[in-house]
C-alpha cells in the first residue's frame, strides 16, 4: 500500500536547490551519501484539476498564515517570485527555488482530508 510521496526536483544548481530547503524552508533531512540530501515534508494531500492545456504537475507548500510564513521565509532569504493571489479555495504566491524555477506556497481555504 502506499506509505508516502517522494518528490523529487531536477534542478540546474542542485547545491543551491539543496540549501534552501535547508536554511530558507527549514526542512529536516538526512544525507542518503554522497551529498544527496533527502529532505522531509509535512503531510500531503493530492488533488486533480481539469484542463485544457498539457498535462502537469505543480508542487505547492502548504501555510496555516501566508502573510507571517512570507515574513519568515524572506528574513531567511527566500525570494517571492509572484504576487499573492486570492482564489476562492485559498491564497498562494510562489518562491524563487534556486536552480529550478518556483515552489508554490499556499493557504488553503477549503476542507482539507488532513484535518484541521
Amino acid at each position: 500500500m502506499i506509505t508516502g510521496v517522494h518528490a523529487v526536483v531536477f534542478s540546474e544548481d542542485a547545491d543551491a536547490t539543496r540549501a534552501f530547503l535547508r536554511d530558507a524552508l527549514g526542512l529536516s533531512f538526512v544525507d542518503a551519501g554522497g551529498g544527496w540530501l533527502i529532505f522531509a515534508l509535512p503531510p500531503a494531500e493530492i488533488a486533480v484539476h481539469p484542463t485544457d492545456e498539457q498535462p502537469h504537475y505543480e508542487l505547492y507548500l502548504m501555510c496555516d498564515d501566508l502573510d507571517a510564513t512570507l515574513v519568515e521565509l524572506r528574513e531567511r532569504g527566500a525570494e517571492v517570485s509572484r504576487p499573492v493571489n486570492a482564489e476562492s479555495f485559498g491564497r498562494l504566491t510562489a518562491l524563487a527555488l534556486p536552480g529550478a524555477g518556483e515552489l508554490g506556497l499556499y493557504q488553503l481555504s477549503h476542507p482539507s482530508p488532513l484535518g484541521g
